[in-house]
């Protein structure tokens, strides 16, 4: 079986965020997949099968479990599939435990469609001050008029405003804080941000503990739930290109991109970016 580790959100090689992609060639159990996905030590490997109809299945296991959606590794496999010359530009259908989605593929750079977004809940004040407290933060640090919510575009994250990027870069993670915290909510963990500069909309950190991932350079579907709630602050507007720049904390500096329309009382978000192959290898499955 063929496996490759692509650095996604990056147009670099060792830039990004990497994943693991497999594209087995016969059905996989569930407990072999979590194995593969272990030993790739990656915060996802995606498992990609293709359909007559052109279609894609579309499975994503990290190394403590398996998840809905992941971002990265959607972009990933489909700027591998373009690689290796399986698909050209146009439109895919991928099929997920979160629903399907609509990749679209131009030249270098791969759109998908996110999950409706969904405001599952805002966060009480005295919710929030725990949750910048697991960071060696406190509610001052929060920009005025900057709610903490949590919002899921696929897979819920925990939206963390602070004011400016020195206070993003001098947050420290309690692991254990926002695991509990994590669990305590039912979402996949923290997204942490500040307003951008003229080169960016927002710089962002994200950590999901509970999924054994300290911390992520590149998350598409957390983005996505960035792109909503500041569409809900009036900051990113309908049909323009928003760029979100993550990863500095890990020395992996990542640019996604995304866009939301409205249609009727329908929000729509998708996620762009590119992604470039570090290496392939031969499962002996």
């Amino acid at each position: 079986m063929q496996a490759y580790v692509m650095d996604a959100f990056s147009a670099r090689i060792f830039g990004g965020n990497q994943a693991g992609v497999a594209l087995p060639d016969h059905p996989l159990e569930d407990g072999l997949m979590q194995q593969i996905a272990a030993e790739f030590k990656h915060s996802e490997t995606a498992f990609l099968t293709k359909n007559n109809d052109g279609s894609v299945n579309l499975r994503y296991f990290t190394p403590a479990g398996e998840v809905n959606l992941c971002g990265h590794a959607t972009i990933a496999s489909f700027a591998l599939l373009r690689s290796l010359g399986r698909i050209g530009d146009g439109v895919c259908l991928a099929h997920t435990r979160s629903g399907e989605l609509s990749i679209t593929v131009r030249g270098d750079t791969v759109w998908m469609d996110m999950a409706p977004p969904n405001l599952l809940r805002t966060m009480t004040d005295e919710e929030a001050a725990e949750l910048y407290a697991a960071y060696g933060l406190t509610p001052d640090d929060c920009p005025a008029g900057y709610p903490v919510k949590l919002i899921t575009t696929g897979l819920a994250d925990i939206m963390l405003p602070v004011r400016d990027h020195e206070t993003l870069m001098r947050a420290v993670q309690n692991e254990a804080a926002v695991t509990e915290l994590s669990r305590r909510y039912d979402c996949v963990g923290v997204h942490m941000f500040c307003p951008g500069g003229e080169d960016c909309t927002a710089y962002c950190s994200n950590f999901a503990p509970l999924y054994d991932i300290p911390e992520e350079c590149a998350t598409g579907t957390s983005n996505g739930a960035l792109t909503y709630y500041l569409y809900q602050q009036g900051i990113v507007r309908p049909g323009e290109e928003n760029v979100f720049i993550q990863g500095e904390h890990m020395g992996r500096p990542s640019e996604i991109r995304s866009r939301l329309s409205v249609e009727g009382d329908t929000v729509l978000v998708r996620i762009g970016g590119r992604a470039v192959m570090s290496m392939s290898c031969d499962l002996k499955i």
